[in-house]
């Protein structure tokens, strides 16, 4: 039997427990004394890029869309719907699916180990029909529908189709109303069959809660390892973009510019870092506190939302600047100009300090909130890395290697534009 592992970080002045069943599933616990509340995840890793795998020798294509139909789906079973039996907990569920992980979460403030039990037996038995899969084919398609009349969904996956040519990263999570008719209770089976078996998932939980709920809750649904370990599946990206340029148009009041840069994926050991670097560099070019943005936006080219993230995953990296403006193009113009202007004279000294200082004091942060704890612990496990890992990081992180690293990024004949047009306007 494994003992726990107990894992606490001074400089946070907070700890956490984790332990490996003999079935394969991982455990973190992150008791917080004083919290009257909790917070659970229960986590696959499966999202919606992966799209292809192999299991016993045989190999299973997907359509888009397939992780995030799973997640609807897997709150319900013979016995009825889960919400149902929440709303008699007094806890409050939900789901969401990203690139690489589906997750099922709760909040809670009384009957936890009923809750959990919700949790873990409907994830963990799965129950699939032809009249209940296409009942959520259109439940699913009005979704996606949804989805279609927002702006800034449509801008990230327009600038993510320019940069990729095979990598799914570049399909809608939920997919299309086409692409989700193709799915099947067999190839639901399938999936659950190859990822969601307990080798392959996490489950955390911070605040009122211990470690002992969490495995004592495992033993009661007897969960089981998978009878065989799949492979996914991936096509080659080349370095190069797809085009450089797209345009379209949609119910907007103000034109939209997305401009995006294709870089090289981390590798898994430094990819935390990298991504600390490439969050830094979008603070640095167009943060509100930059002379960039400030000119920009008291000039009326963009409006206070405009910014820039990092898209990052096991195999792909791409940094994306987005928000409404009036001059789209020359918006493209000024950050073009600005990044090429950091890269010549150089990331000022001060400047590195007051964002570094900053991001830290938001990773501190993040262990206030029960919900952030929870979600973090799922994604550091589900990476390789440790809770602690992101202040560590920024604590020694120096401007110099955060300058070599903008040198390298952001070439122009990596990057794509995309503008949204009112409609009814002239391109």
């Amino acid at each position: 039997m494994n003992e726990p592992i107990n894992v606490y970080s001074e400089r946070a002045g907070f700890g956490y427990q984790t332990k490996t069943l003999e079935n394969g599933l991982t455990l973190l616990a992150a008791p917080m004394p004083g919290y009257r509340g909790m917070h659970a995840v229960y986590a696959t890793n499966f999202g919606s890029v992966d799209r292809a795998f192999s299991q016993n020798g045989k190999t299973v294509n997907l359509p888009a869309g397939v992780a995030h139909f799973l997640e609807h789906k897997m709150f319900e079973n013979e016995e009825g719907d889960a919400f149902t039996l929440y709303a008699q907990t007094g806890a409050q569920a939900n789901a969401f699916t990203g690139f690489e992980r589906t997750c099922y979460v709760f909040s809670a403030t009384q009957q936890v180990d009923q809750s959990l039990d919700i949790l873990l037996s409907f994830v963990s038995r799965p129950y699939f029909t032809a009249g209940t899969v296409e009942k959520e084919q259109g439940i699913i398609g009005q979704e996606i529908k949804m989805y279609d009349d927002s702006p800034d969904w449509r801008m990230m996956f327009a600038l993510l189709r320019c940069l990729y040519h095979n990598c799914p990263v570049k399909e809608d999570i939920a997919g299309t109303v086409e692409s989700i008719r193709q799915i099947t209770p067999e190839m639901l089976y399938a999936c659950t069959d190859a990822f969601y078996a307990p080798g392959n998932m996490v489950l955390a939980a911070a605040g009122n809660v211990t470690l002992e709920q969490l495995e004592n809750a495992c033993r009661r649904q007897g969960l089981r390892p998978a009878a065989a370990p799949a492979e996914k599946l991936r096509l080659p990206e080349p370095d190069s973009i797809v085009k450089s340029f797209d345009t379209f148009t949609m119910a907007l009041a103000q034109p939209a510019v997305g401009i995006a840069f294709k870089e090289k994926p981390f590798p898994a050991d430094c990819r935390l870092e990298g991504e600390i670097i490439c969050d830094m560099l979008c603070e640095l070019i167009c943060g509100d506190i930059t002379p960039l943005f400030r000119r920009l936006y008291d000039e009326g080219l963009i409006d206070g939302d405009f910014s820039g993230e990092t898209c990052s995953g096991a195999d792909w990296c791409a940094i994306l600047f987005t928000g409404e403006s009036k001059d789209p193009k020359a918006v493209q113009k000024a950050l073009l100009e600005e990044i090429d202007r950091l890269k010549r004279e150089g990331i000022r000294q001060e400047d590195f300090e007051l964002c570094r200082n900053l991001m830290y004091g938001e990773a501190v942060g993040d262990f206030e909130s029960v919900e952030g704890v929870a979600t973090d612990l799922v994604s550091c496990a589900m990476r390789g890395e440790g809770l602690f890992d992101r202040m560590q990081i920024l604590s020694s992180l120096t401007r110099d290697k955060v300058q070599q690293a903008l040198c390298e990024m952001f070439r122009p004949q990596y990057s794509a534009t995309v503008i949204i047009r009112p409609s009814g306007v002239q391109q």
